[in-house]
């Protein structure tokens, strides 16, 4: 299957067939795969990959059609650049980082507003303070912070949901950079909920459409803190209840991650070469009857209006580990089971509420 996409921003208005706001040389297609179509839009793509005013293949069977973009509640402020040989920077800050000057740059595109909201956020500044802690990389003097560059950003409602730059950081001794691509998204939370009913021990997970990876994960109720206080038992009880319809006693939670060395800072970083985020993992031992698991298993839930459709699933605890991918699942598992043998868990919990 072949199809045509435009050359700049022109060709897009009158594709749509109505005034849309230009978007100079940047690339936007629709691709429909099945039934739905969807926007594709690349402000810098390669054009030895989409060669203007040309035709190219797709490995899959596709067809190529144009629409209206759709609107969403959370949206991207990313930088957009007018060719790809442009790379000027036009807003520039700097910042003091461990006694040293270091220059915080806009990619090109980027508003002055969303440019200070990305400093200005917890994100950043938490980024910042972790360089310079006691464990941080620049705590022993080899590396050294030399330029930030803020690339996009994400909202969410009123607060900042990502953020995405480059720090350039270099071995003293070598000269060298260390790879410093950061796709921030900051502290999460996940529950192992673990429900004694009949003899046997079952795990309350959820399942989502995940699109990063294009699947459907069976995973732990988890989410992210909706601010920078810190409540992370608070944020696990109220994910619980919002993705399964579960409600928890505080008092019940048992964070697993506080089981780890003081150097480890008790969290866990799913992926520490990319990603700032970091879990704090839960657990939550109870019994209930028979119809309680009945009635949890393929219950429907999750927030609409934030785009959640989470549907429940109750399975045997014995065959989690081989039942999904979710890293927090399996670290979780790691973690309760360790813990357990070493003998650092207290009582079990009391009956949970639904």
């Amino acid at each position: 299957m072949v199809g045509f996409y435009p050359k700049n921003g022109s060709d897009l208005k009158r594709i749509h067939g109505h005034p849309s706001q230009s978007r100079g040389e940047q690339k936007t297609m629709m691709i429909t795969l099945g039934s739905p179509s969807f926007q594709l839009i690349s402000p810098s793509i390669s054009h030895h990959f989409l060669p203007a005013g040309r035709f190219f293949s797709l490995s899959s069977p596709a067809k190529i059609l144009f629409s209206k973009p759709h609107s969403r509640k959370s949206y991207t402020r990313m930088a957009e650049q007018n060719s790809p040989e442009k790379t000027e920077r036009v807003k520039t800050i700097h910042l003091s980082v461990g006694g040293e000057s270091v220059e915080v740059v806009a990619e090109q595109g980027l508003s002055d507003s969303d440019f200070r909201t990305a400093i200005d956020s917890y994100l950043f500044r938490q980024w910042l303070k972790n360089m310079q802690s006691e464990r941080g990389i620049l705590a022993n003097g080899r590396l050294s912070l030399k330029q930030v560059l803020i690339q996009g950003v994400d909202m969410f409602g009123r607060r900042v949901g990502f953020l995405k730059f480059k720090a350039d950081v270099l071995d003293k001794e070598t000269g060298q950079k260390v790879p410093g691509i950061v796709f921030a998204r900051g502290p999460a939370v996940a529950v192992l909920i673990l429900l004694e009913s009949g003899g046997e021990t079952f795990v309350v997970l959820t399942e989502q459409a995940r699109v990063p990876v294009g699947r459907f994960i069976l995973e732990l109720p988890a989410g992210m803190l909706d601010d920078d206080k810190g409540d992370v038992i608070g944020t696990a009880v109220r994910e619980v209840e919002e993705e399964t319809g579960i409600c928890l006693n505080l008092s019940d939670m048992i964070n697993l991650t506080h089981f780890l060395d003081p150097s480890t800072g008790c969290k866990v970083f799913p992926s520490p070469g990319g990603c700032d985020e970091e879990l704090s993992l839960f657990l939550y031992r109870g019994h209930v009857e028979q119809d309680v698991i009945a009635a949890l298993h393929g219950k429907e839930m999750g927030l609409r209006e934030h785009g959640e459709l989470i549907k429940v699933h109750v399975v045997r605890y014995d065959k989690l580990w081989r039942m999904t991918a979710d890293v927090k699942a399996l670290t979780a598992i790691a973690l309760y089971e360790m813990a357990k043998r070493e003998g650092f868990l207290p009582q079990k919990s009391h009956e949970p509420s639904t």
